[in-house]
């Protein structure tokens, strides 16, 4: 269904071509499976659908590791990275053309030079990968996932957010933005970055000696983080991993780091847990 249209910032009469092309039921479905949708309101839902349209009139979406993607497939990601650009110009995902979806986990070539000047080749584990100028790659069996704040695809298109002004360092372009200042972000950047390093130190150092830090057990610990641990490797990795919680699991994000929260608020345009609270008002007798 929506494999004819692509090319780099889709023009209207191609974005609404794919729109009529969606079926209501099979929207349906994408929104049922991943709850932090379903709290949007009609409005935001249909400008959601626009903007999910946008994605996939824009990119081309291949599956890798003899994956056959279905229109279901297609649509939750692009659901899901159309959330953060809700309420921003979709022009923040223009540069590039592709996303390449993999059944499960990949490996990537990896090398690092150490001080020293001695080149390491290795290959890491991945669930999710953005390169600059390049493809965001990404696992559909993460992509699927529904719990909590983890959330593999917002991940990486923030990490596109971040590289548009050219590195990753937690930093989106703030070009135009009045409403935040650049010194105050990367202020408040930084400081919940240590806030969160030290708290992630405190959990780490109560984890018993006799259970290990990386496995099942020590999720009991690692649980009482507002955040997923990678949060702490750097800045880019703090925004990428907020983003993701912001939109996907807003509480603990907001109670913890009230300042950061609001800020990530201002920068999307949305209020996640606002709009939380009020699906919650709705619901109750």
């Amino acid at each position: 269904m929506f494999r004819w249209l692509k090319g780099r910032g889709a023009r209207d009469a191609q974005v609404e071509a794919v729109r009529t092309r969606i079926p209501a039921e099979l929207w349906e479905q994408v929104l049922d499976a991943f709850p932090f949708l379903y709290p949007l309101v009609q409005e935001e839902q249909a400008a959601l659908l626009d903007r999910a349209a946008w994605v996939l009139a824009s990119k081309t979406m291949n599956g890798a590791g003899g994956l056959e993607l279905t229109d279901f497939m297609r649509l939750c990601i692009a659901a899901q990275a159309a959330l953060p650009i809700l309420n921003l110009e979709p022009a923040l995902y223009e540069g590039w053309d592709e996303i390449i979806v993999y059944p499960g986990g990949f490996v990537i070539p990896r090398r690092r030079e150490d001080e020293d000047g001695v080149v390491h080749e290795y290959d890491e584990d991945a669930a999710g990968e953005a390169w600059e100028g390049g493809p965001v790659l990404i696992s559909w069996e993460d992509a699927r996932l529904a719990e909590g704040g983890y959330n593999v695809v917002i991940h990486e298109f923030a990490h596109k957010l971040d590289l548009l002004t050219g590195s990753a360092d937690g930093v989106p372009s703030l070009a135009g933005r009045r409403d935040i200042d650049g010194r105050a972000w990367r202020r408040v950047l930084e400081q919940s970055l240590d806030q969160f390093s030290a708290a992630l130190e405190d959990v780490e150092a109560a984890i018993p000696a006799d259970v290990d830090p990386e496995g099942p057990e020590a999720g009991q610990w690692y649980g009482q983080l507002p955040l997923d641990p990678y949060a702490a490797t750097d800045e880019a990795e703090f925004f990428a991993v907020s983003s993701e919680s912001f939109f996907a699991d807003p509480a603990p994000l907001a109670e913890t780091m009230p300042e950061w929260y609001a800020l990530l608020r201002a920068y999307y345009r949305q209020d996640p847990l606002a709009r939380l609270q009020h699906h919650e008002d709705r619901q109750s007798p």
